[in-house]
């Protein structure tokens, strides 16, 4: 492991964390993390979470959250690159096309619904949709767009914790943002604000250990010219210590 991957564990090895809950299995689960390159700085989306919520609150967090079942039936304009798609089924169970692209358009999803905002491209013509959420891609004709979507990393929550989620974490460019609904983001939302910042400095803002160390992981990828062949970074705990392993 090279100096940054040992740094990386280091700190997530070092990090005060309750494991005293029942433990329980990892849940598939997804997030986005919106980039804007458009300026000298790289800027990335966070969300603030309401201080009231049980899990995490007021922390900042990328959104995201678990795989549903219609995740899988719904239409693209375009599918993920061969190599994310390669990337995205090592080291899972059942491996299949469906899972790989079920895993990013969960991560588009869930940005629709604590951002409002849907990433994809507009088309002339409504999406076919599975239901749910998916009927705001209909109503606003927004085609999700795999093929812009970059798998960054993958973590999986330690044992007994009180939530286990085995996350993918992906990126796309703000430029793919075709519709926003108004009103999701609010101060009785799951996220009460969303902020715009550059990589570096959002690393300073009160969130999880993991959501700092997948930043640097996001840096370290736009820096390396977000090429759909970089290594993945998958993050797991065994025996109380930490270890990075590249997909």
């Amino acid at each position: 492991m090279n100096d940054h991957g040992q740094r990386l564990t280091d700190r997530m090895t070092k990090s005060e964390r309750d494991q005293s809950s029942p433990d329980s299995e990892p849940r598939d689960a997804a997030t986005v993390m919106l980039i804007d390159r458009a300026g000298p700085t790289a800027k990335v989306l966070l969300g603030r979470r309401h201080h009231n919520h049980k899990f995490m609150p007021g922390k900042f967090v990328f959104p995201g959250g678990r795989i549903e079942a219609l995740d899988r039936a719904m239409s693209a304009v375009s599918e993920l690159h061969p190599d994310t798609e390669a990337k995205l089924l090592e080291r899972v169970a059942n491996p299949s096309a469906e899972l790989a692209r079920a895993f990013a358009l969960a991560a588009v999803r869930e940005l629709a619904e604590e951002t409002g905002l849907l990433l994809g491209a507009k088309g002339d013509a409504a999406p076919a949709s599975p239901g749910e959420t998916w009927e705001e891609f209909a109503k606003a004709k927004v085609h999700p767009d795999l093929g812009g979507v970059h798998f960054i990393a993958r973590a999986i929550t330690p044992p007994k914790r009180p939530k286990r989620f085995d996350t993918r974490f992906f990126t796309a460019d703000a430029t793919g943002i075709a519709h926003k609904i108004e009103g999701v983001v609010g101060p009785d939302s799951e996220l009460v604000e969303l902020v715009w910042m550059p990589i570096e400095e959002a690393a300073t803002f009160d969130m999880p250990t993991i959501t700092s160390v997948i930043l640097e992981e996001l840096g370290a990828r736009v820096e390396a010219g977000m090429a759909h062949a970089l290594p993945v970074p998958f993050y797991y705990q065994q025996d109380g210590k930490f270890f990075r392993e590249l997909l």
